[in-house]
């Protein structure tokens, strides 16, 4: 039952031909082929992922605190948070502004 040989291949060939056309089949292949590259990257991606999540040995422990430790991060200063108000006001001025210039140029 599981062994096709070369004339049950050639009649399932002739069959797809004519359900699908000779036209489709390159580019359904095609298809089948950019998805399959696409589900082999991210299974590899996955792979990646898991083997950065395992837990730190001892040696690799090590080999950490001899690498020089990056300098922290600036702190940045944001501007005061402004109220859902404040800047919905502050939009309908922007659009406003926007409008007369339009008006102006029309």
């Amino acid at each position: 039952m599981g062994n096709l040989g070369p004339t049950e291949l050639l009649i399932i060939a002739g069959v797809l031909v004519l359900l699908f056309g000779a036209k489709k089949l390159p580019e359904m292949a095609r298809g089948l082929g950019r998805s399959m590259r696409i589900f082999k990257s991210e299974t590899a991606k996955l792979r990646e992922d898991d083997y950065d999540d395992r837990p730190a040995t001892v040696e690799t422990a090590t080999q950490t605190t001899a690498q020089p430790q990056p300098a922290p991060p600036q702190p940045i200063h944001a501007a005061p948070a402004l109220s859902v108000e404040e800047q919905a006001r502050q939009l309908e001025e922007q659009a406003a502004k926007l409008r007369a210039s339009a008006e102006k140029k029309a």
